[in-house]
């Protein structure tokens, strides 16, 4: 799946060491579907190529505003009125003053005056230079103009500091402009979403699970940042990482049990819409072991299990009716062996909820793919198999109008 498809990004780069990073996130971009036109400051050039970046696009550098290559001499006129967006990685302080002023002594500032299309700024400075009092009055000016920022981040720096001012990796700018350019359906809204497989200790090395890998709920998370929401996720043992991390939009919560889980889950079911996607233990073990069992003979220990609490059902219960819609909306899912229409329809009128997604559990477990079931009160809606991303993107579309 290409996220940026046809989309034509005018990626800047200024003075900074953090420029060795914009190569990668040039491939990353272009991956992703995207064109790449790189402009260059004189101060990036120490730092990085241009026969780097036109070798990894393909595309000729712009350096100079005086470059007689272009038709017209214009390339901050041309390069612009092209572009879905200008990215600049890094963005330096002294670049960010000059935006913030209108001030444009070279291609990539004047470019960025001349634009008629959205920015998106990668700050990336030592600590004390983002700290400072006119850097901070830079941003705010910024912000007031309507240039999105992406990042900073803290962390260790080239200078051997750590502190506020890192630039983002190039898989989170990559993300961030990718975000970007999806709906903002859900603007405003707050999602609680439960995510992968839940773990029942037996004894403290013991335990029962499941397949789940969390990819389905990890993708709606994402999705939901993408589409304007502030975003809860409730992830059982699953080594993912958090989509989105650096917008900020995003809390998560770790939890191994489903008791931790549905503790978690009715703390934090304050919000518009709630997707149960987790594969939650219906069991749990009665007495866990305080230390591990041994092996004594052939005979196998004898293991009492217990009923955990549904966690959809105590939410469902939740709801109340708010503008003529329920509130929370709730989602659940079924990963089911068979029969899926009929049991994903049973699940609905047990639970009492809108809205189940039924998908087959032993194809997707693990997988990038999924292929997806919606039944709701109007009927039910298959989704062909695809990324699990892109499913993600469909489902939240689909539950956006429902609200």
């Amino acid at each position: 799946m290409q996220s940026l498809l046809n989309k034509k990004i005018v990626l800047g780069i200024s003075g900074g060491i953090a420029a060795y990073k914009t190569p990668e996130l040039a491939r990353q971009l272009m991956q992703e579907g995207a064109s790449v036109q790189v402009v260059m400051t004189e101060a990036a050039t120490q730092f990085v190529t241009p026969v780097t970046m036109q070798a990894l696009t393909g595309n000729p550098v712009f350096t100079s505003q005086w470059d007689s290559s272009v038709s017209n001499n214009m390339a901050h006129i041309e390069l612009s009125r092209s572009a879905d967006a200008i990215v600049i990685a890094p963005a330096s302080a002294d670049l960010m003053a000059k935006l913030s002023l209108g001030l444009a002594d070279d291609l990539l500032s004047t470019l960025c005056l001349a634009r008629d299309c959205p920015l998106l700024l990668a700050p990336a400075m030592n600590k004390q230079m983002w700290e400072h009092a006119a850097t901070q009055r830079s941003v705010e000016r910024l912000n007031k103009d309507g240039v999105v920022f992406l990042g900073p981040t803290s962390g260790f720096q080239a200078c051997g500091e750590v502190g506020m001012g890192r630039m983002l990796e190039p898989f989170e700018i990559a993300e961030q402009v990718i975000a970007f350019f999806q709906k903002k359906t859900l603007t405003g809204k707050k999602v609680l979403i439960t995510a992968g497989p839940t773990f029942e200790a037996i004894d403290p090395v013991r335990g029962i699970t499941n397949h789940s890998s969390g990819k389905m709920g990890f993708a709606i998370a994402r999705a939901a940042v993408e589409a304007g929401a502030q975003v809860h996720l409730i992830a059982g043992p699953c080594d993912l990482t958090t989509p989105l991390e650096a917008t900020g939009k995003i809390t998560r919560s770790n939890v191994r049990s489903a008791k931790e889980m549905h503790a978690a889950t009715l703390n934090g079911s304050d919000c518009d819409i709630f997707f149960a996607v987790a594969a939650v233990a219906d069991w749990g073990i009665a007495k866990p072991a305080q230390e591990k069992i041994k092996r004594q003979d052939k005979s196998a220990p004898s293991i009492e299990f217990i009923a955990n609490p549904d966690i959809l059902l105590d939410v469902a219960k939740t709801v109340k009716m708010k503008a003529g819609k329920p509130h929370p909306y709730c989602v659940g899912f079924a990963a089911e062996s068979s029969d899926l229409e009929k049991h994903v329809q049973e699940k609905r009128k047990r639970k009492g909820i809108p809205m189940v997604v039924g998908n087959i559990g032993p194809e997707t477990f693990g997988s990038d793919l999924n292929q997806l079931l919606v039944i709701d009160e109007t009927g039910s809606k298959k989704i062909a198999k695809a990324q699990k991303l892109q499913l993600a993107r469909q489902l939240i579309a689909l539950v956006a109008k429902k609200i």
